[in-house]
This record gives structure tokens, sequence and C-alpha cells, in this order.
């Protein structure tokens, strides 16, 4: 019948011989705690202690780190403890647990400019390396795409229309809705402002210019990049936790041509078609405004409209649509492979999918605005 831990000690002079029998396993964890403290006691006043634990009858991971530990405290207080009579397999074991006590570090004395000035250097080395990624992630879109055009059989037009209706065809009520209620602002602001001045038409050029160059799509895209773009980077990066990406790698597709390519291209074509009716919501809210507060009819609000803005004006919108979808799907996707395998790294990604494509977004603007104003366009 097999017994719990025993401990029995012998004094010869200044040497104290301890014999460890039994079981020192984790469901006598009690008994192996009191019969390593009695060995402890026993100890007080020798010279050195031999820990016999040939009889041991069986040893786990919870009796070898009680024995390590007990070495330890006995040296701890200047008594020579060895172990005796170990067998291979209790030597390895020991020797993989081996106690080690909790040392605190050392603090280094710190700067505040210092640390400082490494975080803004560390940000502009992650900047620099997202850059980077994002330059080789679209070269690997590009090439998917060639290849897909190479071979249409491989493209995957059911997922195209699926994404096209979640993308524009759902987003659709609350980007008109949204881009309505900041025309029908901008149009207010506007009279109360010219007003002072009596030149209170000049708002329908203000809303029709401000709306078809610069909110119109600039609205739109940061719509886009919160509602679709944290979607594709949530998707993908769940099917990255469950190792889906990686199962189609097994079974010899491609995940850029399954996932990316549909996804960006459903980008591409929604976000001018989601433009346009952004566009005309706006439009229409200020000249209800326009209406309502300015006392301009909608006979001479169409009619200043139309003179105040030409084919130029609604282009400029129209041309940096598509660019601003490709930046915004990029992201989204690049992030959502980053993805790791924790919930709180996906939760991480989303959130940073979303603010980098709304920073880009506004960067791919000013740059088109200033390229415009280059070329007179």
């Amino acid at each position: 019948m097999n017994a719990g831990p025993t401990a029995a000690t012998e004094e010869a002079g200044s040497e104290i011989r301890a014999t460890l029998s039994g079981l020192w396993t984790a469901p006598y964890a009690a008994a192996v705690e009191k019969e390593a403290q009695s060995v402890i006691d026993a100890a007080q006043g020798a010279g050195r202690v031999i820990l016999d634990i040939s009889g041991i009858q069986r040893l786990d991971t919870l009796g070898a780190w009680v024995l390590d530990r007990t070495r330890h405290e006995l040296g701890d207080r200047g008594l020579h403890a060895d172990f005796v009579g170990a067998r291979p397999e209790q030597s390895i074991l020991l020797n993989e647990i081996a106690y080690r006590s909790g040392q605190e570090l050392e603090k280094r004395r710190k700067s505040r400019l210092v640390d400082f000035l490494a975080e803004i250097g560390e940000a502009v080395v992650e900047a620099g390396r997202d850059m980077a990624r994002g330059v080789s992630f679209l070269g690997e879109t590009t090439a998917g795409l060639a290849r897909v055009f190479a071979n249409p059989r491989r493209f995957r037009f059911t997922s195209l229309v699926n994404q096209l209706e979640q993308v524009a065809f759902r987003g659709v009520p609350i980007i008109m809705l949204i881009s309505f209620l900041v025309g029908c602002i901008i149009a207010q602001q506007g009279i109360f402002q010219l007003q002072r001045f009596g030149a209170v038409t000049f708002v329908v050029d203000l809303v029709g210019i401000l709306v078809l160059r610069e909110l119109g799509v600039l609205l739109t895209s940061i719509m886009v990049a919160g509602r679709s773009g944290s979607a594709f980077t949530a998707e993908i990066g769940s099917m990255k936790m469950r190792e889906e990406v990686d199962a189609l790698r097994v079974m010899g597709l491609d995940p850029i041509e399954v996932l990316i390519i549909p996804r960006i291209l459903a980008l591409i074509i929604g976000l001018p078609m989601l433009t346009f009716l952004s566009e005309i919501a706006a439009l229409f809210g200020g000249g209800l405004v326009a209406w309502v507060y300015g006392g301009i009819s909608p006979e001479i609000y169409l009619a200043r409209l139309q003179s105040a803005i030409d084919v130029n004006t609604f282009l400029v919108g129209m041309i940096k649509a598509p660019f601003m979808a490709l930046v915004v799907g990029l992201i989204a996707s690049l992030e959502g492979l980053a993805v790791q395998g924790s919930a709180e790294s996906l939760g991480r990604q989303v959130t940073a999918a979303v603010v980098k494509s709304i920073f880009m977004v506004i960067v791919v603007d000013g740059l088109f605005a200033m390229f415009f104003a280059a070329i007179r366009f």
C-alpha cells in the first residue's frame, strides 16, 4: 500500500541526515509541505544537511519543487544542503524545476526627455515599416489581380457581388443621411456668415464647390473606412485566428485571390457610386436649408448651382474615389492578415485599420488637392 510522504531525521555531530520516503506528489501537497518544514526545523544549529531521496517511491513536479525550495531555504540559513540517492529521472526533474527566488531588478534612472524621444523614434520606424509592408502588399495584390485577369475562371464573381451588396447597397442609407445633414449644416453656417455682407446667394457656390470637390468624397471615404474597412479587418482577422487562411493555402488556393481581390474591387466600384449619392444628398440638404433660411427658391438654387460649377468640379471628387477605396481596402486587408491568435490582437488591428485608413484618406485627399491646384483642374 502506498504511503504518504515521510521525513526521518538523524543527527550525527554537526550533520543532519533526512531520509525521505513515500509519495511526494500533488495529492499529498499539505503533507509534503509539512514534512519539508519539519526537515528545516530539525536542521536548526546543524552545519550540513543531507537529503536522502532514495526512498521516495514517486516524485512529481510539486514534490520536486518543494524539495528544491527546501534546499534553497536551508542554504539561505547558512547550511550546506545536498541531495543524495536520486534516481536519474528524479535528477532530471529536480534540475528542470530548479527553484529561483524572485529578485528585484535594479531600477534604471529614466529621463523623460530621452523616453519621449525614444517613443518618437520608435513611432517613425514603425511608420516606415508600415509603409514598406503596404507597398509590398500592393505588389502582391497587383500580381494576384494580373493572375485573375490572365485566367478569368479564377475570378470569384459571386464574392464580388456579395461584397458590393455589403459595401455599397447596405451603406447607402447611413451615408446619404449623414451627407444630407452635413449639407444642411454647411448651408446654414454659410448663410449665417454671408448675410452680414449681403451675399447670401454665394452660399450656393460654397455648397456646390465644397461638396463636389472635397467634402462628398472625403466624408464618404471616412464613413466607408469606419464601416466597411473595420468589417474587412474583423472578417479576415477572424479567419486568420481560426487558421482558415492557412487552410486555403493547404487547399492550393491563394488567399489574395479568394479574400482580398473581391473586397478591394468591391470598394473601388462601390465608393464612386456612394460618393455620387453622397454629393446628391448633400446638395439637396444645402438647397433645402438655403430655401428655408436664406429665402433662395429651388429654381434660383439650381440656376446658381449650374453657373457655379462645371464638369471638372464634379470629376475632381469622382477621380479621387477609386484611389481612396484602394487605400482603405489595402490597409483593412493588411491589418486583418496581421491578426495573431488572440481576441486582443483582433481588436487592436481593427482599431489600427480604421485609424490608419482615415489618416491615409485625408493624406490622399490633400495630395490630390495640391495636384489639381497645380494643373489648374
